[in-house]
């Protein structure tokens, strides 16, 4: 992978659902540059094409026409294991709902993407508990999600997330669970992530939490309508 290259890159990317007079076309040929380092909000109404866009950067889906790159690598021309390895190796993911295991603790919750790749139990848990250190949740390694609040459980998601050392983190409305206190909490930490190095892309239809961000590209029926260059974002400092 090219370290000269933009992070991503797609080109008139379409995505079509369906066939015949059932088709529906969701993107109509998208064009975007996110470069490493950059905290992305990516807005829009719902049926605007957010989430699917959001789906195919994740590796989760695959474009219908149109080039996507990441880190100068045509995505489309991997395989299906290809992209799972890229996922699994490069991106990290946080949801709206914490995707917690219930009986499982803080700890171990965040050593489950290590677990999957098949790491030792001492390799395992020292990433987790300095994945848990990162979001401030050391102290709580060892509680369950129901001993946790939801602005905790969010922290151990996103430690999850963390814990593989991720280029990219994706967060699809992380803060639509919470409450106002809760929801800044988890985007101070976004911030200061991002000032510590790691590309964050964030789906939100709230705009205070897309003030955090430093570029906003808001989306509308399938296509990218605007950019926005966020001089006001806060600046936080590495931890």
């Amino acid at each position: 992978m090219s370290q000269d290259a933009p992070l991503i890159e797609l080109a008139d990317i379409t995505k079509t659902f369906g066939e015949g007079s059932a088709a529906f076309q969701a993107l109509k040929g998208v064009d975007l540059v996110i470069e490493r380092g950059d905290f992305v909000a990516v807005m829009g109404p719902s049926g605007s094409g957010k989430s699917t866009t959001m789906n195919i950067l994740g590796c989760l889906d695959v474009p219908t026409s149109g080039v996507f790159r990441f880190r100068g690598v045509e995505v489309q021309s991997l395989s299906r294991d290809e992209r799972s390895l890229l996922r699994r190796r490069y991106l990290g993911f946080v949801f709206q709902g914490f995707n917690l295991l219930a009986r499982t603790t803080a700890i171990e919750n965040v050593e489950l993407p290590l677990l999957y790749r098949g790491e030792k139990k001492a390799v395992r848990r020292e990433a987790a508990l300095r994945a848990l250190d990162q979001v401030g949740l050391v102290p709580w390694a060892d509680h369950t999600p129901a001993e946790l609040s939801g602005g905790q459980q969010q922290r151990v998601a996103i430690a999850r997330a963390l814990v593989t050392e991720p280029d990219v983190l994706l967060a699809d409305e992380p803060t639509g669970n919470l409450d106002t206190e809760r929801s800044i909490e988890i985007m101070e930490l976004l911030s200061r992530l991002n000032a510590e190095g790691i590309t964050i892309l964030l789906v939100t239809h709230e705009p205070e939490m897309a003030a955090f961000a430093r570029t906003i590209v808001h989306f509308r029926d399938g296509l990218v309508e605007r950019i926005e260059r966020n001089q006001g974002a806060a600046a936080v400092e590495p931890a």
